[in-house]
C-alpha cells in the first residue's frame, strides 16, 4: 500500500475516534503531558521515536501524535493472572515519568486491580459493568499466567470467587483487541516452568480469539504502549511471527542490535564474570547470554527510562521473551551447549527467522557460533 493511501486511511480513523466521548472534557493526554513538564517539541520527538519504532515513514510522526491523543477515547481492562505484578511496574513505577507512562496513566482504564481504588464487590461490579457498558469496544490486556482446567482453582479471583481463567474468558468474549502482556500472559511464563504443578498456561490457550502477545520479563514500556498505538492508528491486529509477537518489536535477535556484537564477531568473549573481559565489555556468549536466539528490541528501548538494558549492564540476556525459556534457556550462566546443534526449539523463534520456520538455519548458527569459540581459544589460549 502506497503512503499517501495508507496516511488517508489512518487519518480517517482517527478522525473518527476523535469523535468519541473524552475521559474528561475538561482535561487532554496532550494538556497532562505539558503539566507535566513536557513540551511540545518533547512530546513531538516522543512520537517521531514511536512511529520509527513501528516502523512508519517518518512523516507518519503527526499521526502518532495524534493517536496518542485520543487514547482515551478508548476504554481498556487490564486483568491480573498469576503473576508478580512486573508487567504493570513497567509502567507505573517510573521514577520520573516518561511520555509513555503519563499516556497510560490517563487512558480510560475501567479495570486493574494494582491501582483502581475499588475493592471486594464494587471491584467486581466495575468489571462487569464496563464488560457490558463496552461490549465490542474495549481492549483488554491481561497479566500473568492462566492456571486452568482441573488446576483452574489455584487462581480465584475477587467476592464471586471466580477462577482466573473464568475472568480471562469471560473478558475475551466481547474485547474489541486482547493484548497477553507479559511472558506470563503470552507463554505461561515462570509459572509454567517444570513441572507446572498449577497447569498455568498461556492466555491464547484458554481463548479462541485472538491474542497479541508482547512478552518480556517483563516487556518495556515502549512496547505495551506502541502496542495501543498500533491498535488506535489501525484498528487491526499488527504484522506477527510465528509466536503472535507485532514484528516491529521482536523481528530481531537481541544479537542483531548488540552493543557487543563486534566483540563476538571479532572472537572476544568473558570467560568468567570479573575477569578482563568482562571489564572491557567482551561478548556474554560464553557466560550464558540467549541474544542469539532471543528476539526483542531490548538493545534499542532499553529500561529506566531508557538508562540500560542487562547486557549493557554487564550480565547476559535470559531470553525471557521466547517460549519457556525459564525450562529451555537454562542453565542461566552456561551458553546452551549441544543445543546449538540439536536445537530444542525446533527452529522456532530461536535459530529461524522471527516469521518463518527454518532449521537450514540452525547450522549456520551453530557454525558461526564454533568458529567464534575456536577464534577465543587461539587469541586467549589457558595458561
Amino acid at each position: 500500500m502506497e503512503n499517501s493511501t495508507l496516511f488517508k486511511q489512518l487519518s480517517s480513523r482517527l478522525d473518527k475516534l476523535a469523535n468519541l466521548p473524552k475521559l474528561d472534557d475538561e482535561k487532554s493526554i496532550s494538556k497532562l503531558i505539558e503539566e507535566k513538564g513536557f513540551s511540545r517539541r518533547d512530546f513531538m520527538g516522543w512520537a517521531g521515536a514511536m512511529t520509527s519504532m513501528l516502523m512508519l515513514p517518518a512523516s507518519f510522526t503527526p499521526l502518532v501524535a495524534k493517536a496518542a491523543e485520543v487514547a482515551d477515547r478508548l476504554p481498556l481492562v487490564w486483568l491480573h493472572m498469576a503473576e508478580c505484578t512486573g508487567c504493570s511496574e513497567s509502567l507505573l513505577r517510573s521514577a520520573t515519568p516518561t511520555i509513555d507512562s503519563l499516556i497510560f496513566d490517563y487512558i480510560s482504564l475501567e479495570y486493574h486491580e494494582t491501582i483502581m481504588a475499588a475493592s471486594g464487590w464494587q471491584a467486581e461490579h466495575n468489571l462487569e459493568h464496563a464488560m457490558e457498558k463496552y461490549k465490542g469496544k474495549y481492549i483488554l490486556m491481561v497479566e500473568g499466567g492462566i492456571p486452568h482446567g482441573e488446576s483452574d482453582f489455584y487462581l480465584t479471583v475477587g467476592a464471586h470467587g471466580k477462577t482466573g481463567e473464568k475472568h480471562a474468558i469471560e473478558a475475551s468474549e466481547n474485547a474489541a483487541a486482547i493484548f497477553a502482556i507479559g511472558t506470563c500472559s503470552s507463554f505461561g511464563g515462570v509459572q509454567a516452568a517444570a513441572p507446572n504443578p498449577t497447569n498455568a498456561t498461556a492466555l491464547s490457550n484458554v481463548t479462541n480469539k485472538p491474542v497479541i502477545n508482547v512478552p518480556g520479563c517483563p516487556p518495556s514500556e515502549s512496547n505495551i504502549v506502541g502496542t495501543l498505538l498500533h491498535f488506535i492508528l489501525y484498528g487491526t491486529l499488527p504484522a506477527l511471527d510465528v509466536y503472535n509477537r507485532p514484528k516491529w518489536a521482536y523481528g530481531l535477535r537481541i544479537h542483531d542490535n548488540c552493543e557487543r556484537r563486534g566483540r563476538f564477531d571479532a572472537g572476544e568473549f568473558v570467560q568468567q564474570f570479573g575477569d578482563a573481559g568482562a571489564k572491557d565489555a567482551y561478548c556474554l556468549y560464553k557466560v550464558g547470554c540467549k541474544g542469539p536466539y532471543t528476539f526483542n528490541n531490548c538493545a534499542r528501548q532499553k529500561f529506566n527510562q531508557g538508562t540500560s538494558w542487562p547486557v549493557q549492564s554487564g550480565h547476559g540476556c535470559m531470553g525471557c521473551s521466547e517460549p519457556d525459556f525459564w525450562d529451555k534457556m537454562g542453565i542461566v550462566h552456561e551458553p546452551l551447549g549441544n543445543r546449538l546443534y540439536h536445537t530444542a526449539f525446533g527452529g522456532l523463534g530461536s535459530d529461524a527467522t522471527a516469521d518463518k520456520i527454518g532449521v537450514g538455519l540452525i547450522t549456520v548458527t551453530a557454525v558461526g557460533i564454533a568458529a567464534h569459540a575456536a577464534i577465543s581459544a587461539i587469541k586467549n589460549p589457558k595458561v
